[in-house]
């Protein structure tokens, strides 16, 4: 099956989500405009105007009614994902990289870097009956990051926690409602954590680290689970929502990737099975290093977005599903 190439950004692509259905596919790059497509043909439904920088993250609602944004302008905004009209802009002390609704979509939260003599914080705000005034509301949360600044963020089960990776490569859960840590994995990871995604249930999350390796870990108890290990940094990776299979995606750094070809495997897509840790597959395509990976909600497809600025949507054929491991 031919991926669908979506080119609609002008520089690399940040992040990219499906929304609950999988009819939307989300995208947001370093050109300040966050995209919406059609998922089933690549049809560009429209962008997201308004940002004035790099947009680092994106989330949508569970009703795919409501869009958050994070970007290095010092905002978060929140969108009509219909009307792609700004509901309410959220204005910060430095850029924003991560950003979430809870499962309820009650409840949404973002953090900001360390940057410009600010420290890093995690906020937590309260999305519910949103209009232009929740930019002047002060968050229902707010936890300041002492020791490493959060690359990635989750929320865990019945939004009572937030789970958090860090840029030493820590992982921690943080109580909502106490605003305290309650567990910490330690350093399981060497690097920091580029990417973390639940799986389907919630039980368990993949993170992708600079330190070569994703691994798999107990959202509840943070003990780890599983590693997958590939010889250069992983930017994303994906748990399918059907198949016990994991997708990495990386390469080396975007400044690296003028001294390499296409051809000597660095920017594939490569799936592991998620109980053996065994590469099983590949599929090429990118000219750059994947930032993002997402599978659709009915595990027959992945989209991937890379350093290229494109996003490709691959459809798995009939034999994805029959193999079996011996």
């Amino acid at each position: 099956m031919r991926p669908l190439m979506l080119q609609g950004h002008e520089r690399s692509i940040t992040q990219i989500k499906y929304n609950r259905e999988g009819d939307l596919l989300f995208s947001c790059s370093k050109d300040q405009k966050p995209n919406v497509w059609y998922s089933l043909n690549g049809e560009r439904l429209g962008t997201y105007d308004g940002h004035q920088g790099a947009v680092w993250c994106l989330d949508v609602d569970w009703e795919s009614r409501k869009l958050i944004t994070g970007a290095g302008d010092m905002t978060t905004k929140l969108w009509d994902v219909e009307y792609g009209t700004i509901i309410a802009s959220i204005p910060t002390k430095s850029s924003v990289r991560t950003s979430n609704f809870s499962f309820s979509g009650n409840q949404a939260a973002y953090s900001t870097d360390k940057a410009m003599g600010q420290n890093c914080e995690l906020f937590i705000i309260d999305v519910r009956n949103a209009d232009s005034s929740l930019a002047d509301q002060t968050p229902t949360l707010r936890i300041p990051m002492t020791e490493s600044k959060i690359t990635s963020m989750q929320w865990g089960p019945l939004d009572e926690t937030i789970i958090t990776g860090h840029d030493n490569g820590n992982i921690a859960i943080w109580d909502v409602r106490k605003g305290q840590k309650v567990v910490d994995s330690g350093s399981d990871h060497a690097a920091g954590i580029n990417d973390m995604q639940l799986s389907k249930d919630g039980t368990m999350f993949v993170t992708a680290s600079r330190d070569t390796t994703a691994k798999l870990f107990d959202s509840e108890s943070l003990m780890c689970l599983k590693t997958y290990k590939t010889e250069r940094p992983v930017n994303s990776a994906a748990i399918s929502p059907i198949l016990d299979h994991v997708v990495l995606g990386g390469g080396q750094d975007a400044m690296e990737v003028t001294t390499t070809s296409t051809k000597a495997g660095k920017f594939d897509s490569r799936f592991f099975h998620l109980i053996y840790e065994e590469e099983f597959a590949r599929l090429k395509g990118h000219f750059g290093p994947i930032n993002s990976l997402a599978f659709h909600p009915d595990g027959k497809s992945y989209a991937s977005g890379g350093e290229d600025g494109f996003v490709r949507v691959q459809t798995f054929d009939s034999t994805y599903f029959e193999n079996i491991f011996e």
